[in-house]
């Protein structure tokens, strides 16, 4: 079996790599869009979600360099071009939400993508034998799965 540096198959690991780009760029354009809400929501939430989203982006940016790094362990060369990141991504472009609602709703609905990326990394990081990867999403969806039912709490 031809192996990468850790052990793993090749074959299996070069998937493994084409969807964490996917997921790096998908979260790219989540990072830009929750940095973009804690910059411009208005209204009577403004301090409640002011400090959330920053807490979201915050959490992003942490993320994104994990995935970046998942990506180098297995061999593979991460994206970096925002021309890659807007051409793969699924996760919505949110310009200009000043609204609570729609804010969240945005934050919802780009999770709700990620966590179907990060599952369909899961089955394939266990079928390639890859627990570093499989524990990261894991991770991954645990956290997201807890803040989807929050921010669905939240819109009632």
């Amino acid at each position: 079996m031809n192996t990468t540096v850790i052990g793993l198959d090749k074959n299996k690991t070069e998937e493994l790599v084409k969807e964490l780009n996917s997921l790096l760029a998908n979260f790219q354009v989540y990072y830009q869009n929750v940095r973009g809400l804690h910059w411009n929501i208005k209204g009577k939430n403004f301090f409640e979600l002011h400090v959330k989203f920053e807490e979201f982006y915050t959490d992003a940016q942490e993320k994104v360099d994990l995935i970046a790094e998942r990506i180098l362990t297995l061999q593979g060369t991460p994206l970096h071009t925002f021309s890659d990141y807007t051409e793969l991504s699924k996760v919505k472009v949110g310009k200009n939400i000043s609204n609570d609602v729609e804010a969240v709703t945005l934050v919802v609905d780009s999770l709700s993508e990620l966590l179907k990326i990060e599952r369909t990394i899961l089955e394939l990081s266990d079928e390639a034998d890859d627990e570093g990867t499989n524990s990261m999403m894991s991770d991954f969806i645990a956290e997201q799965e807890k803040t989807l039912w929050m921010m669905n709490a939240w819109l009632g």
